[in-house]
């Protein structure tokens, strides 16, 4: 974990990059991605129980376009682990009076505590990407966000939070097949908004704005990382490993929970009274 890394999942690393969609190559089936998966959830775990250890906050950051998977590698990196020590946090959009605070002010109170891990979906790059674009905040607004982010990351960075920032890039003609499958499936018809039928519109746009964004905000302190998401399971694994890499080595003796015989049959529940189990 951490600085101890595992030679052959390396080697298998180097394997899967070798077919990214575009390249020729096929996407990854869904036997072998949760064949890979399964080690890097026991690492995440392990990565848990160190920030217990530790009392260490870790921060991820998950940006891209609409359809590049943001939720899906959030779901993956949460699947197994505690859900009171790692948080989701995707926000609404803010209400009258969170609009007349300072912009940060909201993702404050959303920042892990001792041992916590808090998956931004989406942030407060909202300003960068989405709100620039579709004109929801003006240009000396994007400007003074580009000029405070740095800063404030480099608060979080210097009060000993660790975080994480991805942005998840996917091209376009994806991004087409993406809205096509969520307009015809109505399992995922409630991710489609006006927003997305207006970023359909502002590809270019939104690239322009996530450019100025990362020459903005792309810090030694706090430095931007470009994953391919074109194939988002093998996106999913590309992140998680990531994540783990870029951690401290993160080992802590793991305490066995002993149980000792009950000393009887095991009981049935019984219940009195007209109420009975469905």
């Amino acid at each position: 974990m951490g600085k101890k890394k595992d030679k052959g999942a390396k080697e298998k690393s180097k394997a899967l990059a070798k077919d990214k969609p575009g390249d020729g190559g096929k996407e990854l089936s869904k036997a072998v991605y949760y064949e890979e998966l399964a080690p890097l959830e026991l690492q995440l775990n392990e990565v848990a129980r160190w920030l217990q250890h530790t009392g260490r906050r870790l921060l991820v950051i998950i940006e891209g376009r609409d359809t590049a998977g943001k939720g899906g590698v959030i779901a993956a990196i949460a699947r197994t682990l505690n859900p009171r020590q790692c948080r989701v946090v995707a926000l609404p959009k803010p209400s009258e009076r969170e609009r007349t605070q300072w912009y940060f002010q909201r993702y404050v109170e959303q920042l892990p505590a001792a041992g916590e891990i808090a998956l931004f979906d989406r942030s407060w790059y909202n300003r960068a990407g989405v709100e620039r674009v579709m004109g929801f905040c003006s240009e000396d607004e994007a400007q003074a966000f580009l000029r405070q982010a740095p800063v404030f990351e480099k608060l979080l960075v210097d009060d000993g939070l660790l975080l994480v920032k991805y942005w998840l890039t996917v091209d376009q003609a994806q991004q087409e097949e993406r809205f096509a499958e969520r307009r015809t499936d109505p399992l995922k018809r409630w991710k489609l908004s006006p927003i997305d039928l207006k970023a359909r519109e502002k590809y270019d746009a939104y690239t322009r704005a996530r450019e100025a964004m990362l020459q903005a905000t792309h810090t030694r302190h706090a430095p931007w990382v470009l994953v391919d998401f074109n194939d988002q399971r093998r996106g999913r694994l590309a992140l998680i490993r990531h994540l783990i890499e870029v951690l401290p080595e993160t080992a802590v003796p793991e305490s066995v929970v002993e149980f000792p015989p009950l000393g009887h049959a095991p009981a049935k529940e019984r219940f009195k009274g007209p109420l009975r189990p469905i």
